[in-house]
Protein backbone atom coordinates (compact mmCIF):
# COMPACT_ATOMS: atom_id res chain seq x y z
CA UNK A 1 0.00 0.00 0.00
CA UNK A 2 1.38 3.56 -0.98
CA UNK A 3 1.24 5.82 1.52
CA UNK A 4 3.20 8.52 0.22
CA UNK A 5 1.54 11.47 -2.39
CA UNK A 6 2.68 12.24 -5.86
CA UNK A 7 2.65 15.65 -4.38
CA UNK A 8 2.82 17.66 -1.20
CA UNK A 9 2.05 21.26 -1.30
CA UNK A 10 1.23 24.47 1.21
CA UNK A 11 -1.94 25.15 0.04
CA UNK A 12 -4.79 24.31 -2.33
CA UNK A 13 -3.56 27.56 -3.69
CA UNK A 14 -0.58 25.82 -5.09
CA UNK A 15 -2.42 23.91 -7.09
CA UNK A 16 -2.64 25.19 -11.09
CA UNK A 17 -3.97 24.83 -13.84
CA UNK A 18 -0.76 24.43 -15.49
CA UNK A 19 0.11 21.92 -12.64
CA UNK A 20 -2.86 19.81 -13.59
CA UNK A 21 -1.91 19.46 -17.20
CA UNK A 22 1.57 18.30 -16.71
CA UNK A 23 0.10 15.71 -15.05
CA UNK A 24 -3.01 14.94 -17.73
CA UNK A 25 -5.18 15.70 -14.73
CA UNK A 26 -8.74 16.43 -15.79
CA UNK A 27 -10.83 16.54 -12.25
CA UNK A 28 -10.32 17.36 -8.93
CA UNK A 29 -11.07 15.78 -5.83
CA UNK A 30 -11.85 17.94 -2.92
CA UNK A 31 -11.53 17.60 1.02
CA UNK A 32 -13.10 20.25 3.44
CA UNK A 33 -12.01 19.82 6.82
CA UNK A 34 -8.83 21.63 7.54
CA UNK A 35 -8.31 21.52 3.36
CA UNK A 36 -10.87 23.83 2.16
CA UNK A 37 -11.99 25.67 5.51
CA UNK A 38 -10.71 25.73 9.35
CA UNK A 39 -11.90 24.23 12.38
CA UNK A 40 -14.32 27.12 12.51
CA UNK A 41 -15.78 26.68 9.00
CA UNK A 42 -13.77 29.86 7.30
CA UNK A 43 -13.45 29.74 3.81
CA UNK A 44 -9.70 29.56 2.72
CA UNK A 45 -9.18 33.26 1.66
CA UNK A 46 -8.64 33.20 -1.92
CA UNK A 47 -10.67 29.39 -2.77
CA UNK A 48 -13.86 30.70 -4.42
CA UNK A 49 -11.27 32.71 -7.38
CA UNK A 50 -8.94 29.62 -7.32
CA UNK A 51 -11.85 27.62 -8.19
CA UNK A 52 -13.37 29.31 -10.45
CA UNK A 53 -10.06 29.63 -12.62
CA UNK A 54 -9.43 25.73 -12.38
CA UNK A 55 -12.92 25.36 -13.67
CA UNK A 56 -12.78 28.00 -16.26
CA UNK A 57 -9.84 26.04 -17.88
CA UNK A 58 -12.09 23.01 -17.61
CA UNK A 59 -11.27 21.16 -14.53
CA UNK A 60 -14.16 19.49 -13.18
CA UNK A 61 -14.43 19.85 -9.13
CA UNK A 62 -15.93 17.97 -6.39
CA UNK A 63 -15.68 17.72 -3.07
CA UNK A 64 -15.75 13.97 -1.10
CA UNK A 65 -15.91 14.43 2.80
CA UNK A 66 -16.00 12.18 5.56
CA UNK A 67 -18.03 14.24 7.35
CA UNK A 68 -22.06 13.67 7.84
CA UNK A 69 -22.45 17.44 8.12
CA UNK A 70 -24.18 18.38 5.26
CA UNK A 71 -25.18 22.10 5.73
CA UNK A 72 -21.42 22.30 6.24
CA UNK A 73 -20.28 20.45 3.07
CA UNK A 74 -23.20 22.03 1.25
CA UNK A 75 -22.23 25.66 2.47
CA UNK A 76 -18.90 25.41 1.02
CA UNK A 77 -20.20 23.61 -1.94
CA UNK A 78 -22.51 26.39 -2.65
CA UNK A 79 -19.53 29.04 -2.09
CA UNK A 80 -17.20 27.19 -4.74
CA UNK A 81 -20.39 25.94 -7.27
CA UNK A 82 -19.15 22.30 -7.22
CA UNK A 83 -21.22 18.92 -6.26
CA UNK A 84 -20.66 17.14 -3.29
CA UNK A 85 -20.94 13.76 -1.53
CA UNK A 86 -20.93 13.43 2.43
CA UNK A 87 -19.98 10.27 4.14
CA UNK A 88 -17.49 9.31 2.18
CA UNK A 89 -15.52 6.55 4.63
CA UNK A 90 -12.45 7.45 3.52
CA UNK A 91 -9.73 6.05 2.53
CA UNK A 92 -12.27 3.26 1.35
CA UNK A 93 -12.92 3.49 -2.38
CA UNK A 94 -16.03 4.05 -3.12
CA UNK A 95 -16.39 7.69 -2.13
CA UNK A 96 -13.34 8.41 -4.87
CA UNK A 97 -15.00 5.76 -7.31
CA UNK A 98 -18.57 7.90 -6.58
CA UNK A 99 -16.96 11.28 -7.33
CA UNK A 100 -15.02 9.74 -10.54
CA UNK A 101 -18.33 8.47 -12.36
CA UNK A 102 -20.61 11.66 -11.14
CA UNK A 103 -17.30 13.46 -12.99
CA UNK A 104 -17.22 10.89 -16.04
CA UNK A 105 -13.32 11.04 -15.63
CA UNK A 106 -11.40 8.04 -15.43
CA UNK A 107 -9.72 7.83 -12.10
CA UNK A 108 -6.18 8.37 -13.68
CA UNK A 109 -6.95 11.72 -15.00
CA UNK A 110 -8.45 12.78 -11.56
CA UNK A 111 -5.98 14.33 -8.55
CA UNK A 112 -7.63 13.69 -4.96
CA UNK A 113 -6.60 16.91 -2.67
CA UNK A 114 -6.60 16.54 1.09
CA UNK A 115 -4.85 17.22 4.43
CA UNK A 116 -4.56 13.73 5.90
CA UNK A 117 -2.16 10.80 4.64
CA UNK A 118 -4.58 8.31 6.29
CA UNK A 119 -7.51 9.08 4.68
CA UNK A 120 -7.25 11.52 1.71
CA UNK A 121 -3.86 9.79 -0.27
CA UNK A 122 -4.61 6.20 1.00
CA UNK A 123 -7.50 6.55 -1.14
CA UNK A 124 -6.57 8.39 -3.81
CA UNK A 125 -3.93 6.40 -4.13
CA UNK A 126 -5.95 2.98 -3.87
CA UNK A 127 -8.06 4.30 -6.50
CA UNK A 128 -5.23 5.24 -8.86
CA UNK A 129 -5.11 8.71 -8.59
CA UNK A 130 -3.12 11.45 -8.30
CA UNK A 131 -2.90 12.46 -4.90
CA UNK A 132 -1.98 15.27 -3.58
CA UNK A 133 -1.22 16.20 -0.15
CA UNK A 134 -1.97 19.71 1.61
CA UNK A 135 -0.80 21.27 4.99
CA UNK A 136 -3.37 21.73 7.30
CA UNK A 137 -5.26 24.84 6.39
CA UNK A 138 -5.34 24.73 10.70
CA UNK A 139 -3.47 23.96 13.83
CA UNK A 140 -6.88 22.83 15.57
CA UNK A 141 -8.66 19.20 14.54
CA UNK A 142 -11.53 17.25 15.61
CA UNK A 143 -10.03 14.61 18.07
CA UNK A 144 -9.62 11.66 15.85
CA UNK A 145 -7.64 13.62 13.36
CA UNK A 146 -5.51 15.15 16.27
CA UNK A 147 -4.65 11.80 17.43
CA UNK A 148 -2.92 11.26 14.05
CA UNK A 149 -1.17 13.91 13.14
CA UNK A 150 1.93 12.87 14.93
CA UNK A 151 2.50 9.52 12.81
CA UNK A 152 1.49 11.64 9.81
CA UNK A 153 3.87 14.39 10.23
CA UNK A 154 6.50 11.44 10.92
CA UNK A 155 5.56 10.01 7.32
CA UNK A 156 5.92 13.74 6.26
CA UNK A 157 9.27 13.76 7.13
CA UNK A 158 10.58 10.35 5.68
CA UNK A 159 8.43 11.61 2.04
CA UNK A 160 10.15 15.01 2.49
CA UNK A 161 13.60 12.83 2.84
CA UNK A 162 13.03 10.59 0.09
CA UNK A 163 12.39 13.70 -1.98
CA UNK A 164 15.55 15.36 -1.29
CA UNK A 165 13.82 18.18 0.45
Amino acid sequence: MNIYPNLYLDSIKNINPELLKKNNIKGLILDVDNTLIDYYKNLVSGAEDWCRELKDEGIKCIIVSNSNKKEKIETVAKKLDIPYILFAKKPFKSGFMKASKQLEIDPSKIAAVGDQIFTDIIGANRCNMFSILVKPVDKKDIFITWIKRPIENVLIKRYLKKKGK
